[in-house]
């Protein structure tokens, strides 16, 4: 997902500061803001299929 997207995002659930925000950081922000763990990045071979930010979050080295 693009950065203006996140933002966008991030807007509508009025997260604080979001246009400052780095691309990890808004997302985790937003997982925040949904009521989930804020953990992007943060765990390796997630089980979480169907997250929304898997794709960037997931990245194969």
């Amino acid at each position: 997902m693009k950065v203006t997207q996140i933002r966008e995002k991030a807007k509508a659930l009025k997260v604080k500061n979001y246009s400052r925000m780095r691309k990890d950081d808004l997302i985790r922000a937003v997982q925040i803001a949904e009521g989930n763990t804020d953990c992007f990045k943060r765990i390796q071979d997630c089980g979480q299929q169907d997250c929304l930010w898997r794709e960037d979050c997931q990245i194969e080295n």
